[in-house]
């Protein structure tokens, strides 16, 4: 059986459930936690990542990722840091030329951006951007379906991700803007990643809008729901989330305070090089699982294809031909079957089978879409995308 062993920069929740993933695999390749860097004491990480089902019981423990990789023999390394961090570490591991599984967004400000690009062209090596959605079956098939039915060119997309569980952005550390970077880098950059996988274009413009109407307050900050005298009628609170919707609240602080970030709703308009504008809209607010939406409406010039990962189908309908197709997708797994694919891949590209299919060409684009996002939202303005420039 082939063996690899992997380092870990950041064993926080999406670290762990990413590396269970990889450590899982089907492949018939062992996979061994060799080394985690992490704050957290040994016996809290290894508490934590036993529960995950995975084996550390010869795993090293460090606090320092210069001194990880430089005794450590690896053969990747996963980078799942605090998103403020995914640059600061990448440019570490580049710089060991070792294969490397970054979590998005890849950089959350333009310092960063610049920083990561620059490592990144001098390194030249494997690096699997975790954007799972470009990979997963309905992104494949809808693919499929666009060139095999003749829908034709595409002229025009609407684009929407409607999370219920979008509390989460308010409750935890999400709330923090230094550390995300704004809601455009934390989800949108998975969007606009697989639109632009799909339109095989070039986006050269785009203008963009948020609004914060609902997830605001003027509850003390720092207010913990367990400490709010209307714990038990907040709409937002553990106790009638658990009651109404059957979620969970995962976070403790109120989302109604006046310490908290984020916008809760967010649009972007980006024109491509033939001159067609796909939309993209997100909201945070919208709750129980029937609200729940993330697709797109892709219109040709001969039909129009609407895809739904929440209901797991494809519709297609022809322009000049009555009736409708309608297609069923299997979605097993973390972002519709992505993450089992990315662990895959992020395997083949440290055995040296497979290049990266979510490149961090592909992430760095995202992430200077999502940046001029924002700086339209702020200046009103339109922004050129000048990342082929």
């Amino acid at each position: 059986m082939k063996e690899l062993n992997v380092g870990m920069i950041g064993c926080g929740l999406r670290g762990r459930m990413v590396f269970r993933v990889i450590y899982q695999n089907e492949m018939g390749v062992k996979v061994n936690l060799a080394a985690v860097c992490d704050p957290k004491a040994p016996e809290v990480l290894t508490e934590e990542i036993t529960k995950e089902g995975i084996d550390c019981s010869q795993t090293r423990f460090y606090t320092d990722a210069d001194e990880m990789l430089e005794k450590e023999h690896l053969d990747g390394v996963l980078i799942g840091t605090r998103c403020s961090l995914h640059t600061k570490y990448a440019v570490k591991v580049l710089k060991k030329k070792l294969p490397l599984f970054l979590e998005k967004p890849v950089a959350t400000n333009q310092e960063d951006w610049e920083t990561l690009r620059a490592a990144y062209e001098e390194a030249g090596s494997e690096v699997v951007v975790s954007f799972p959605l470009r990979i997963t079956p309905m992104v494949r098939q809808v693919k499929e379906l666009i060139r095999r039915l003749d829908i034709g060119p595409i002229q025009h997309v609407a684009a929407f991700n409607y999370p219920t569980y979008g509390g989460d952005y308010y409750h935890n550390w999400y709330r923090d803007e230094s550390e995300t970077g704004g809601l455009f880098l934390q989800k949108a950059t998975h969007d606009l990643d697989y639109l632009n996988h799909i339109l095989e274009l070039k986006p050269v413009e785009l203008c963009a809008m948020t609004s914060k109407q609902v997830m605001k307050g003027d509850k003390p900050a720092g207010l913990k729901c367990e400490d709010c005298p209307e714990k038990l009628t907040c709409r937002e609170g553990p106790y009638q989330i658990v009651h109404t919707t059957g979620d969970f609240v995962h976070g403790e602080y109120c989302c109604f305070a006046e310490d908290t970030g984020n916008e809760d709703s967010g649009t972007v308009i980006v024109r491509y090089e033939t001159g067609m504008h796909v939309v993209y809209t997100q909201n945070f607010f919208v709750r129980n699982q029937h609200a729940a939406k993330r697709g797109a409406i892709i219109a040709g010039e001969g039909g129009t294809l609407e895809f739904d990962w929440v209901s797991s189908e494809i519709i297609v309908r022809n322009h000049y031909t009555p009736g409708e197709m309608r297609y069923k997708v299997e979605t097993v797994g973390n972002h519709g079957g992505g993450d089992t694919k990315l662990a895959e891949n992020f395997i083949g590209v440290m055995l040296g089978t497979e290049t990266s299919k979510t490149p961090l060409e592909q992430g760095l684009l995202s992430a200077h879409m999502c940046l001029k996002a924002r700086q339209s939202a702020q200046e009103h303005s339109f922004v050129a995308i000048d990342y082929f420039g």
